[in-house]
């Protein structure tokens, strides 16, 4: 028997902020200039919703270990600068959240001082305090489930009552893992076809969410 939904959770980059594309033309100029030239369907591919420590260890086993430290550090601080002069709400998403009333949380593969910089700028921040988990507090990063489990635990919930909403192949895989539904977001940088399975609605409008969310 489906359980019905008692917690949403939620992606963070390209999810609730924008900031993917920001994060692929960031990752294609560094790699032309640190020696990995690679196209933006590649860095799509190979790092979106990936943690941090498992795109520096991709870096790292092509460059090496000095090249990878390089590259992070000029991530940071090029990413930063970016989002402070490009980055926005996805799409829809502000009005989407007025009309959960659901328990709500965010499982990033961020760490925890990026997604007060993202959501902060975007005056999102408020409205999660105190329910941001991050790759960082657990083993293993997306596609693993450790993160949505832990999300789950510290939030009292049963993994089979959760809901996560996803832009990336790893975090929908990731979410399946644990046992989690999953809404895959297409209106993004990740193409529908690579979001698809099992337990996973595909979809294009963040406004059409709290819809699909009461259907469940």
């Amino acid at each position: 028997m489906i359980k019905p939904i008692e917690l949403v959770i939620f992606d963070c980059d390209g999810v609730l902020v924008d900031s993917e594309r920001i994060a692929v033309r960031v990752q294609v100029a560094l790699g032309a200039e640190l020696g990995w030239r690679l196209t933006e369907a590649e860095v799509i591919d190979r790092f979106i919703g990936r943690s941090h420590a498992s795109i520096r260890e991709q870096i790292a086993a092509r460059l090496g270990e000095e090249t990878a430290a390089t590259w992070s550090e000029r991530f940071e601080q090029l990413h930063r600068k970016a989002v402070d002069d490009d980055l926005a709400p996805v799409e829809g998403l502000p009005e989407a959240l007025d009309s959960i009333s659901l328990p709500t949380c965010v499982a990033s593969s961020g760490s925890h001082d990026k997604m007060r910089h993202t959501l902060g700028r975007t005056g999102l921040y408020e409205r999660f305090a105190g329910r941001i988990y991050s790759a960082t507090e657990v083993a293993r990063g997306k596609p693993a489930p450790d993160l949505f489990l832990y999300a789950a635990r510290q939030m009292g919930v049963d993994p089979a009552a959760c809901v996560v909403v996803e832009d990336s192949r790893p975090g929908v895989q990731a979410a399946r893992a644990a046992g989690m539904r999953a809404f895959g977001y297409a209106g993004g940088l990740t193409p529908a076809a690579r979001l698809e399975g099992t337990d996973t609605v595909v979809f294009h409008d963040m406004r059409k969410l709290p819809t699909l969310i009461t259907e469940q």
